[in-house]
This record gives structure tokens, sequence and C-alpha cells, in this order.
């Protein structure tokens, strides 16, 4: 139970955090971290919740069948099979959604482009890249308004316990190791955007 009580902790905290960044505009992005591996079971965002307000209820503990274990009133964010796959398929603990103007507007070009590729930015290293030539690729999917259908095109890109994958005129969604780790991965991948996005030379930051 103690263990239950801190990853909840960690991930109101990151919430807290990312609310005060105007990352959740219009009860938008989600959030989660798992609490148990058989059965599986983890805390994701509740749906339609104004995520700059923080209440006891802003978090449902959820089944491998993403259903709310403890109320069943209350009804768990859509895309919450996205985090589920990501739970099943690696062994990370924490996954992070945002929707922001940066990380929608940088995949305009989707489908032409359907993954941006950074190098030559020192906030690489927050991904845990150290080599001078390091670089770091970020698939693009389409932005399906069915969820069963959105997840079919996500799981491919469940590669390794941590990764990130942008949806067209969507959002990015990020998950790894730890809650840490996921928040930390979530900053640097937003820098990366918005760096991008402001600078004068782009073409020499993102290579298609």
């Amino acid at each position: 139970m103690k263990e239950f009580f801190k990853r909840y902790d960690d991930i109101r905290e990151i919430k807290k955090t990312l609310a005060k960044r105007d990352w959740f505009l219009g009860t938008s992005g989600n959030l989660s971290i798992k609490v148990n591996d058989t059965p599986l079971q983890f805390l994701v965002t509740t749906s339609g919740k104004d995520k700059t307000q923080h209440t006891y209820d802003d978090f449902l503990l959820v089944d491998e069948f993403d259903q709310s274990v403890w109320d069943e009133s209350k009804k768990p964010s859509a895309e919450a099979i996205l985090h589920r796959l990501i739970y099943q398929n690696t062994n990370a603990t924490c996954v992070l959604h945002v929707h922001t103007i940066a990380n929608n507007f940088i995949t305009k070009d989707y489908p032409h482009q359907d993954k941006l590729t950074f190098t030559g930015i020192e906030i690489i290293k927050a991904l845990g890249l150290w080599e001078e030539d390091d670089e770091i690729s970020v698939p693009i999917i389409k932005n399906h308004a069915d969820i069963p259908t959105l997840a079919d095109a996500f799981l491919p890109h469940i590669k390794n316990d941590h990764g990130a994958v942008l949806i067209h005129n969507h959002g990015i969604t990020v998950w790894a190791e730890s809650a840490f780790e996921a928040k930390k991965h979530l900053e640097a991948y937003e820098f990366l955007f918005q760096y991008s996005l402001q600078g004068s030379q782009k073409s020499l930051l993102i290579n298609n």
C-alpha cells in the first residue's frame, strides 16, 4: 500500500507541474502510472476533468481491460488503451500525453514526413544519448478518431522501455521506466519541438 501511495503522489506532482505550464488546455492530455504488474493495474486521469484543478478523484485505478477498479461511475481517459498497451509490452511505469501548440505544429507535414529526427542539440542528452553526433527520431502517426484504430497504428512503435510517438495534429505520448524519466523525456521532446520551430536554421536541426 505504501508503494501505491508513492506512485499516486508521483503522478499527482507531475500533473501539477505540467498544469502550471498550460499543457492541459481544454481538459486535454492524459497521464498514468503503473501500480501493479500482475494483475496489471495503473492510475490514469479521469475523463473530462479540468487538469488545472487538483482533487482526489483526478485519477482512477484501472485494470487490464481499461475498466475502473473502484468507481464504475467515472470513466478513465479514452486513450487509456494506449497506456495499457505500453505497460503490457514494456517495463515502463509511467506514460504522459500532452497537447501543445509546438507538438501539433511540428507534425504539419505528415504524411509526407512520418518521423522527425533531431541531432546536434544538447538537450538530447536528457534522452540518454551522450555521443557528439547522436540523433533521436520520433515517429508520427495518423490521428484516427476511432481509438482502437489509433491503438493499432500506435502499437508497432512500442519497441523499448522508453519512447515517444507523435500523433498528427493531436499530441505526443511519452513513456519511460519511472515517473522522473518520463517527465524528463517529455520536457526534452517539447524543448526540441519549440527550439526547432522557433530557430531560424530549422532545416539544419531537423532531418527529414
